[in-house]
């Protein structure tokens, strides 16, 4: 990124990649290279990929896409959703909301019967969840979607990068993608779109992504976006970097969990097989969520709860309550690129001796 940062303070700055004079070319040049790249991370053609400035603007395209086609029909999203899907649908038009069980899977049999009663403007289905880890059966919701014809858009920010995926293999009509979810720069992201699917742009003013998203292109963005997922894609021995960093994510989250479960009443929550390999979110029985967080973060150990006491947002997280978990008692786990076996055992260490003692002191349980 750092060539196009500097170039964007000389006085040509960066070149119009709409223009065909030579500035506007090499720039087009970087972009549509990047955008070859997230593609073949993503398994599909280039030119089904559009750049938004992130994935929350990708699922809110997505939304008012399906819902500009078909005014007044349904819009179906589950609790477990992505707020921006979940906002995206409320602010469109009536919603209809999918049932979990207590993995935070999404109910089949309930959307095969609202796809033949109701005939939805569109069906939301994440990937794999966000907070929990829970691989959702896409696919299968997809061609569900697709018998029905309703589009069907499926929120992969969480998984991109961090599990294989081929969009043109799950068959989704549209998927949001981060950037910074796995490795690249924030402020963009990436919106795929089967091909044949027509996208009402959710951004006008300008022709910029063919016509699909209007706005100047965050070049220096979509050029780090680009280099993520090359780096994601290269050929590592018998693998990928991809597959190299899902092993060890698989082994790093393993070993916090079990370190975590070693005392009693904690659990995990969520599917503990069919997940993503770098979430894991926790159940502390009998002590708030918010005192372990601070007392980890002492020590150096950056987690989340979904106690609304945690975050910006003034509710408990509504994936937690529509699993029939308590918010207020989770802790959630996240491991990158960057992890460390070292910081997995500093994690461990801090956790026992946390929960022991707030337990102890009858310190952060629930009143």
């Amino acid at each position: 990124m750092a060539e196009w940062l500097e170039t964007a303070t000389t006085p040509d700055g960066v070149g119009d990649p709409g223009r065909v004079h030579e500035e506007g070319r090499r720039t087009r040049l970087a972009v549509e290279t990047a955008r070859e790249s997230v593609a073949a991370l993503l398994g599909t053609d280039p030119s089904r990929v559009v750049f938004p400035s992130s994935a929350t603007e990708a699922a809110n395209a997505a939304v008012f896409s399906a819902a500009a086609a078909r005014p007044g029909a349904p819009l179906v999203s589950a609790a477990v959703e992505h707020s921006s899907v979940r906002e995206a649908c409320r602010r469109a038009g009536s919603t209809l909301e999918l049932a979990v069980d207590g993995a935070g899977r999404v109910d089949l049999d309930q959307l095969a019967g609202w796809l033949r009663e109701e005939r939805p403007a569109i069906v939301n289905c994440q990937f794999a969840n966000h907070e929990v880890g829970t691989l959702q059966p896409v696919a299968e919701v997809a061609q569900l979607c697709r018998e029905a014809g309703v589009p069907s858009h499926c929120d992969a920010a969480s998984a991109a990068g961090h599990v294989p995926i081929s969009f043109d293999a799950v068959g989704v009509d549209l998927m949001s993608v981060s950037s910074h979810k796995l490795g690249g720069p924030s402020g963009v992201g990436a919106l795929v779109l089967r091909r044949g699917v027509r996208l009402v742009p959710f951004l006008v003013g300008g022709a910029e992504e063919r016509g699909r998203r209007a706005g100047a292109e965050n070049v220096p963005g979509i050029v780090g976006f680009g280099a993520a997922c090359e780096a994601l894609v290269t050929q590592v021995g018998e693998g990928s970097r991809l597959s190299d960093e899902q092993a060890a994510a698989w082994a790093r989250t393993r070993a916090a969990t079990s370190a975590a479960t070693c005392i009693d009443g904690v659990d995990v929550v969520g599917d503990a097989v069919a997940r993503l390999p770098h979430i894991v979110c926790l159940s502390v029985g009998g002590v708030k969520g918010e005192a372990i967080l601070l007392s980890l973060d002492r020590a150096g150990v950056a987690v989340h709860s979904g106690s609304a006491c945690s975050s910006e947002v003034l509710e408990p997280s509504p994936v937690l309550a529509a699993m029939g978990v308590d918010p207020d008692s989770s802790v959630r786990i996240s491991v990158g690129w960057s992890t460390s076996d070292e910081d997995i055992s500093v994690f461990g260490r801090t956790f026992v001796t946390a929960v022991s003692k707030l337990r102890a002191l009858g310190l952060g349980s629930q009143p």
